[in-house]
């Protein structure tokens, strides 16, 4: 688990459910973690897949209701497809992309909207998405669930592994809180995203300029 607790600072301790136990005369046989990542976007994701992919065998979320319109979040969902395909990662990576569901991030942080970002809104938000990345990966035989959103440096940290922590109790699955800005994290992102010639959004969701 070196890499990832180098590169992203990824609290957990893994490694004994990582080894299988060998059969009589056969070489020992490891089998990685299984990990559903909640992606915020494709240039988020960039730095967190490439630390996250030598350890994990990851399944790539793009659950994202506060993006508006429509159309920004299908634009988003396929770049994280671009991603996929242009990035070669050790273990290969999954995507799965579910339907928009705008109306529920509305029924949830509407009376919020004029608040600015960091607020109730933006926790909320949190609470929605991590909350069925969470389903997601239980239902999906996952040993874990992340996401990508500390990547930026809107976000913070702090917030984001405090309601996935509280997730993980409610669903009974691992959460791995991570701070993947530190360290340059959210700079390399930028150069990832320039080398896969992603596109960057001026905005994370709710409020299009």
């Amino acid at each position: 688990m070196a890499s990832a607790l180098r590169h992203g600072e990824i609290l957990s301790d893994t490694a004994s459910d990582a080894v299988e136990s060998p059969s009589a005369g056969a070489a020992p046989s490891i089998r990685l973690p299984k990990l559903l990542l909640h992606c915020c976007c494709a240039p988020c994701s960039s730095y967190a897949l490439e630390c996250l992919s030598p350890d994990y065998s990851i399944t790539a979320l793009f659950y994202n209701p506060n993006i508006k319109p429509a159309e920004e979040y299908d634009k988003r969902a396929g770049e994280m497809g671009k991603l996929l395909s242009s990035a070669c990662y050790p273990n290969g990576v999954d995507l799965l992309v579910v339907d928009h569901g705008g109306s529920a991030f509305d029924a949830l942080a509407g009376p919020f909207m004029d608040e600015p970002e960091g607020g109730r809104r933006c926790r909320m938000c949190f609470e929605l998405r991590l909350g069925e990345a969470a389903r997601l990966a239980r239902d999906g035989g996952c040993d874990f669930f992340a996401t990508t959103l500390p990547v930026s440096p809107h976000k913070d940290a702090a917030v984001i592994n405090d309601v996935g922590g509280k997730i993980a109790l409610e669903y009974g699955i691992g959460y791995l809180p991570a701070d993947f800005k530190k360290r340059g994290g959210y700079a390399r992102s930028v150069e990832l995203s320039k080398l896969y010639g992603l596109y960057r959004q001026g905005y994370c969701g709710c409020r299009p300029r």
